[in-house]
């Protein structure tokens, strides 16, 4: 350990001195202010099995959320798919947002100033 931290930790855990129950205060969390701030944003998780399935996905990133959304009760070959995919796009292109279909299985799709990677994190 560098002994700068060496001084910190002692500080911290006491410098090797043995301590008992006594030394340590218990926290409640009814001690602090424990108030969250509104988020600015909510993930929903939806399921589509028809054109009109849509419609709540696409509210929700008007709205200024980000949906993740299960295709896998459509079939691939469907063209149904084809127009929900596109209405998303749509949505995804109106908001400054992104959309992205994840192994046929899922559609993510985010509302103004939030990009999809399209790289996978080691």
């Amino acid at each position: 350990m560098p002994v700068g931290t060496m001084g910190i930790m002692s500080k911290i855990l006491g410098g090797g001195e043995s301590h008992s129950t006594e030394d340590y205060v218990e926290l409640s969390l009814d001690d602090f202010d424990t108030a969250r701030a509104e988020a600015g944003m909510s993930v929903h998780f939806a399921e589509i099995s028809e054109q009109r399935d849509a419609m709540a996905i696409k509210d929700a990133v008007y709205d200024g959320d980000l949906v993740v959304a299960d295709i896998t009760r459509m079939s691939p070959s469907d063209s149904v798919v084809d127009r929900v995919l596109e209405d998303l796009r749509q949505v995804a292109r109106e908001v400054d947002g992104d959309v992205v279909v994840k192994e046929d299985d899922q559609v993510v799709v985010t509302p103004t100033g939030v990009k999809i990677s399209r790289e996978k994190l080691s």
